[in-house]
């Protein structure tokens, strides 16, 4: 403003440094901001690229981060956060913990730093996982005085334990080299001088009693002489233009000017080092890196700005052993199924696997047996590749990250849904075709007993079933193909680790962007097949048709199928974020619906081979060989109508006696007439002897012999016993053909049991079925309904009511 040089010893400002406001000035002390490109340079060494600042409220601060932020730019460095403060720092340190701030530069004045030291120790932001970086011209004990006159509520050895490790950088007051300077005197014999003279003034120096200023004195010294330097070589030039510094006024800007070069261009050794200015009028000094071990500020090296150099001694000490991370590390953890229980999984599913390969060469091989025809072995076969498929599903849902790459786990996924799916489609479809032929069979309302079933209704039905799974399936693939999709979990503590690290849980999911709709698809068409199938096995639940001798065992599986998968689908969605639970769920569900399928259809089949292995007879195992609703009812039907014969044949007797006693009445009168009037012998032609012996079975006819005599009988009577006696004629023919057909039924089953087991007669019908000799001509057909009546077989059952019907008629 006036011409004039300033030179300041004791200013740090940044903003000093800027020539449009401070255009002459020059100053020994270095500006705050030397110690930014030493921050940079260490944060480099130890490879930290994410620091916090916090600062406090004042100008001289304001700059120093404002460069120390264009600093870290230029050099990729993330400052994850800033936070200033006025007098208080509480909020602003509890802020850098939120934000997980581990390496933090402190600028501040000494005062300050004591309450943030102690706000420190409360927020826990120091030890092996936190680096503070302070300035280096506060006093070495600067956290250990004034605690109570500042009302710091820390004690003495918390305020030691929060500083212990933190970093100072500082520009260097002292010559570190013992070197003769200018003055002629070392850095050495400078302190002895200056602490000499504080002495006398009364300073206990011996004691650390130093006053305000002490560090700036070395610098003050230097600044001096530098003036000096600079008039000396100013007089020089101005001499050469016959001027003189007596000369210089304030408005002599020539003058000015010549001492403002001379400034500029001054180097010489001063007992803090050696001086030179920038450009911009700023100290160029060495800058000093200390830290405090134990309670003590340890020297670590220098920086010199000019040559960015590092002169590094090696003597930094890390709490922990390691140098602390700038941040807490995140580990990505992906979450597997347990190896042991995918192991046991797969075991389970390969043995299934095998069990289900062999009872498909059982069911082939044996293909002629009656026990198997009866079962439509294709369609067994059917429901067995259905079970392999799903066993097969099973171990790929235990495939996850530990085997194959993120690049082919989707193709997994999309393996999983075909295999699952189609064979779930064969297995139970196959199941559910049977029963529907069952339930067909029962309800028709003109059923032909004989009629068969025709396999390619069951196939049919099998392939259609299929058709829309592969519809569904082939759709989802082509416009919404399932990927893989990572839940991530909230960071959780390692088990056992001395690092500063998190671990951040990961789990893979087969989803695609319309997933919840494909599923509803799905899960929709699948429940209502489970719905029906389980209605179907209900309204079937006993009866038994010889066309499909395993209709029984087949409901039960489909009972137990829809229980697990309507149990199985919501539970496994709701445990989905656990990976082991829902893999056991899912794969034991899975599993034991196989199994038990297998178990259900196939065992009664295999004893059965095993019982009888040269002949198609069966035994109590075969499905069909025990009673069931239909045979139950034909039965009960049986019984009725022979009780109903009965009736009428006894109607029919009462009434031949009714007719033979009128007979024997009538004689007697043609015989008392005959005596009356003739006095003859008997001519009435008919036979005396009417009754019969006792011997005289129950079908002897009536003989009304068609004598002279006949004319005394009246045309009504005769018409009558002429008609009773057809009657009963015909009677007697079919009651004798009933019982000869009877009889050769009852040979043929009683063989067919000798045959087939061995066992006594179980037909249920009357072998003795030839009257005593005192049996009358209506004796009926005698059908026991005692136990073993459940034996009969359809066509025996069949037989009799052909016959009850002839005879009926």
């Amino acid at each position: 403003m006036w011409n004039l040089i300033v030179l300041c010893y004791g200013a740090s400002s940044p903003a000093l440094s800027d020539r449009s406001r401070f255009p002459t000035l020059f100053r020994t002390h270095p500006s705050a901001t030397v110690h930014n490109p030493t921050r940079i340079k260490l944060m480099k060494k130890f490879g930290w690229s994410r620091v916090a600042i916090l600062q406090q409220a004042e100008e001289v601060f304001i700059s120093t981060v404002e460069d120390l932020e264009n600093r870290c730019m230029e050099a990729g460095i993330e400052i994850v956060t800033r936070q200033s403060f006025l007098s208080d720092p509480t909020d602003a340190v509890r802020n850098l913990r939120r934000q997980d701030a581990r390496i933090i530069v402190g600028l501040f004045y000494v005062v300050a730093a004591r309450r943030v030291l102690c706000e420190m120790y409360k927020q826990q932001l120091y030890g092996r996982a936190y680096v503070w970086f302070f300035i280096g011209w506060y006093e070495d004990n600067w956290y250990e005085v004034n605690l109570e006159n500042e009302d710091i509520s820390c004690s003495v050895e918390q305020m030691r334990l929060a500083a212990e490790g933190h970093l100072t950088t500082e520009a260097l007051m002292w010559n570190q080299n013992n070197q003769t300077t200018i003055s002629g005197m070392t850095a050495d014999g400078f302190r002895v001088r200056l602490n000499q003279a504080l002495k006398e003034e009364g300073f206990d120096i011996n004691n650390d009693r130093y006053p305000e200023g002490y560090q700036e004195a070395p610098l003050a010294y230097d600044a001096v002489w530098s003036v000096a330097l600079a008039f000396n070589r100013s007089m020089e030039r101005l001499q050469n233009r016959n001027k003189t510094l007596k000369e210089f006024t304030y408005n002599d800007k020539d003058i000015a000017d010549e001492i403002y070069a001379a400034m500029n261009s001054t180097q010489f050794l001063g007992v803090s080092g050696v001086v030179a200015f920038s450009s911009q009028g700023d100290r160029i000094a060495l800058t000093q890196i200390e830290q405090m071990i134990n309670g003590r500020y340890e020297k670590l090296g220098y920086y010199d700005t000019q040559l960015d150099n590092l002169t590094w001694l090696n003597a930094e000490r890390w709490i922990g052993g390691k140098v602390p991370q700038d941040r807490t590390i995140v580990r990505r953890v992906l979450r597997t199924v347990s190896l042991p229980l995918f192991v046991c999984m797969c075991t389970i599913s390969c043995c299934g696997i095998v069990v289900a390969l062999a009872l498909i060469i059982f069911n082939i091989w044996n293909k002629h047996r009656r026990v198997i025809q009866s079962s439509h072995p294709v369609c067994n076969t059917i429901m067995l590749l259905g079970v392999i498929i799903c066993l097969t599903s099973v171990i790929l849902l235990g495939i996850d990250g530990r085997f194959v790459s993120s690049d082919e786990y989707p193709k997994v996924c999309q393996a999983r849904a075909w295999l699952l799916s189609t064979g779930f489609t064969l297995a139970y479809g196959a199941m559910f075709s049977k029963v529907w032929r069952v339930h067909r069979f029962t309800t028709k309302a003109k059923r032909d007993p004989k009629k068969k079933v025709e396999p390619w209704k069951l196939y049919t039905m099998v392939s259609g079933l299929l058709s829309v799974d592969l519809v569904l399936l082939i759709a989802w693939q082509i416009f919404d193909p399932l990927q893989r999709i990572l839940e991530t979990f909230p960071l959780e503590d390692p088990i056992s680790t001395s690092d500063d690290i998190k671990i951040r849980p990961e789990l893979e999911h087969c989803e695609s962007e319309k997933n919840s709709m494909w599923l509803g698809l799905v899960y929709g068409y699948k429940g209502l097949i489970l719905v029906f199938g389980l209605f179907l096995a209900y309204e079937t639940r006993s009866i038994k048709v010889k066309q499909i001798n395993d209709s029984r065992y087949v409901g039960m599986s489909i009972y137990n199928v829809v229980v697990l998968c309507l149990i199985t689908a919501p539970v496994g969605m709701v445990i989905a974020s656990q990976q082991d639970a829902s893999f056991a769920f899912v794969a034991l569900a899975v599993i034991f619906c196989c199994f038990l399928s297998m178990l259900l259809i196939f065992v009664p089949k295999v004893i059965e081979v095993i019982r009888h292995p040269k002949d198609k007879a069966e035994s109590k195992y075969n499905p069909d060989s025990g009673i069931s609703k239909e045979d139950e009812e034909r039965y009960q039907k049986l019984v009725t109508e022979n009780e109903e014969l009965q009736r009428l044949i006894s109607q029919k007797e009462e009434k031949i006696r009714l007719l033979r006693q009128r007979l024997v009445e009538r004689e007697a009168q043609m015989k008392s007439a005959d005596t009356n009037g003739c006095g003859g012998p008997n001519t009435t032609g008919i036979n005396n002897g009417m009754h019969p012996p006792a011997a005289t079975t129950a079908g002897t006819s009536l003989s009304v012999h068609t004598s002279a005599t006949s004319s005394h009988l009246t045309p009504a009577a005769s018409l009558a016993i002429t008609q009773d006696t057809h009657d009963h004629h015909t009677k007697e023919e079919k009651i004798r053909l009933l019982r000869q057909r009877l009889v050769e039924r009852e040979a043929q089953m009683k063989s067919a049991d000798t045959n087939g087991c061995g066992g006594p007669n179980t037909t249920g019908i009357n072998n003795g079925m030839h009257p005593p000799a005192a049996t009358t001509a209506g004796t009926s057909l005698s059908v026991h309904t005692s136990a073993t009546s459940s034996h009969l077989t359809p066509a025996a059952s069949l037989a009799i009511t052909q016959d009850t019907h002839d005879h009926h008629t």
